[in-house]
C-alpha cells in the first residue's frame, strides 16, 4: 500500500474502526489490521469522508470585492457592479483570483467542482481562459468542470450565443442559464437545451431567483427535461421562490422535480445575503428548505456560489461551513437531517455531477478528507475542521490541530 489510514470510521461503518489502504489512485482495501503502507496515518477514530464536491461556484468573478461598491446590496446592483468591472478583466487577473479561491477550496477538503463561468461580448472568453489556466495549475489537487452561462442574458445580448458555443467546443463540460435576466426567459431555456443536446453535456441553471412563486421557470425546465430525456442531467440553483411556498405547494413542486429528474442546488450564503432587502423588519430568510425536497426524492446539494464579491462579500470556501449555515437557517436539529447536510456537500453533490467513482469503498478513486470528528451530524454541528486531504491517493494538505498550552 502507498497510504494507510488506520483506525478510521466512515458513514455506514457503524462503530467499527477499520484501516483504509490506498494503492496508486484507488482505494485498494478496507479492513481491520492492514499492513502499514509507505505513509501510515493513525486517524484515531475520526471520520474519513469522500472529498467534498462544490457544485456551484463562480471562480471567474471571485475576490473582486475591493473593486466594487455595495450600497443597496441586492441582486441587480451585484450584476451591475460586476458588469462594470469585468470589462477590465484579463486572463492573468482571472487566473490569479481563481487560483486563490481554488487554494481555499482545496485546504477545506474539496476535490471536485463545477464552476459557472460567464461569457458575453464585454468579457469575451477571457474569463474562460483565465479559469482554465487556474484549473490546470490546481489539477494535482482538484478536478474542475466549467459550466458556461450567460449572466446578463442570451437572446437579448447579441454575440453571447456564439461565445457559449465556442466555450462548449473548447471543452466546457456543462451549459448554464440565467433566464431571469433575459428578455425571453423560456427562449433562453430552449436554446440552452439545444446546446446541451448538440454537445451532449449536462445543464445547470440559475433559476427562479425572486420572491414571487406564482410563476416558476422550473415547471418549464421540467417539461423540457421530460421532452428531451435529459432527466438526471439537469440541475437548477438558487430557487429562492421555493422558500415562500406553502408546504403543500412545495411538496407538489418537489414531486414534479423528482419525476423529471431535475436536481436542486441551494446557495445559503448568497441567498440569505441578497434576498428580501426591501424588508425593514421580520425579513424572511429566502433560503429554500432543500431537506424537504429530499423527502420527495429530489437530489439536492449545498454550495458556495460567490466568494468575496457583490453577490456574496464573504467566503472561506468551507463546504462544512455552508452545511452548518444551512442547518442554522433551516433550523435543523435532528441528527439524521444534520447528517444529510453533510451528504449535500459530498455524496449528493457527486450524484448531481454524475460522478460514478466517488465514495469510501474498494475500487473508488481515493479522493478523501479526514475530518476532526467521529460522527457526520456532529461534524456539521461543530464545524469540524478537515485534517488531511487526498486527491487520487496523493496527499494535498495537512492541517494541524490547535494546541492548548495550559497555565504556566
Amino acid at each position: 500500500m502507498d497510504v494507510t489510514l488506520r483506525n478510521a470510521r466512515f458513514a455506514g461503518s457503524g462503530d467499527d474502526l477499520v484501516d483504509i489502504g490506498i494503492a496508486g489512485e484507488k482505494i485498494a482495501e478496507i479492513a481491520a489490521g492492514l499492513t502499514p503502507g509507505e505513509r501510515d496515518i493513525d486517524v484515531e477514530g475520526r471520520l474519513v469522508l469522500p472529498g467534498f464536491v462544490e457544485t456551484h461556484i463562480h471562480l471567474d468573478k471571485s475576490c473582486i470585492l475591493d473593486r466594487c461598491s455595495s450600497k443597496r446590496g441586492d441582486l441587480n446592483e451585484a450584476i451591475e457592479e460586476v458588469a462594470r468591472v469585468k470589462k477590465d478583466f484579463s486572463e492573468e487577473d482571472v487566473a490569479e483570483r481563481a487560483s486563490r479561491t481554488l487554494r481555499k477550496c482545496i485546504i477545506n477538503g474539496t476535490t471536485r467542482m463545477r464552476t459557472h463561468v460567464e461569457v458575453d461580448p464585454v468579457v469575451g472568453l477571457r474569463g474562460i481562459e483565465g479559469v482554465k489556466a487556474a484549473i490546470k495549475d490546481a489539477a494535482w489537487a482538484i478536478d474542475v468542470e466549467i459550466c458556461v452561462f450567460p449572466q446578463e442574458g442570451l437572446l437579448n445580448n447579441p454575440g453571447t450565443d456564439e461565445l457559449m458555443v465556442a466555450a462548449l467546443k473548447d471543452g466546457a463540460g456543462a451549459v448554464g442559464a440565467a433566464p431571469y435576466t433575459d428578455s425571453d426567459p423560456h427562449g433562453q431555456i430552449d436554446r440552452v437545451f439545444e446546446m446541451a443536446r448538440e454537445f451532449d453535456v449536462d445543464i445547470d441553471m440559475h433559476l427562479d431567483f425572486g420572491d414571487d412563486a406564482s410563476q416558476l421557470d422550473a415547471e418549464y425546465v421540467c417539461r423540457k427535461a421530460d421532452e428531451f430525456g435529459w432527466g438526471g442531467r439537469v440541475a437548477i440553483g438558487h430557487v429562492t421562490k421555493f422558500s415562500v411556498m406553502a408546504p403543500e405547494t412545495l411538496q407538489k413542486t418537489a414531486r414534479m422535480l423528482a419525476d423529471a429528474g431535475v436536481a436542486v442546488t441551494v446557495l445559503p450564503s448568497t441567498d440569505l445575503f441578497l434576498m428580501h432587502r426591501d424588508y425593514d423588519h421580520m425579513a424572511p430568510r429566502g433560503v429554500t428548505h432543500v431537506h424537504t425536497l429530499l423527502q420527495h426524492g429530489v437530489n439536492c446539494s449545498l454550495s458556495t456560489n460567490n466568494v468575496l464579491n457583490p453577490f456574496t462579500p464573504f467566503g472561506d470556501c468551507s463546504l462544512i461551513r455552508m452545511a452548518n449555515l444551512y442547518a442554522n437557517i433551516a433550523q435543523i436539529g435532528k441528527r439524521d437531517t444534520l447528517a444529510e447536510c453533510l451528504n449535500m456537500v459530498s455524496t449528493r453533490s457527486a450524484k448531481l455531477l454524475n460522478l460514478d467513482d466517488h465514495g469510501v469503498a474498494t475500487g473508488m478513486t481515493a479522493d478523501l478528507v479526514v475530518v476532526d470528528n467521529t460522527d457526520p451530524a456532529m461534524a456539521v454541528s461543530e464545524l469540524s475542521q478537515p485534517m488531511y486531504g487526498f486527491k487520487s491517493g496523493k496527499p494535498t494538505f495537512t492541517r494541524a490541530l490547535p494546541e492548548l498550552h495550559g497555565p504556566v
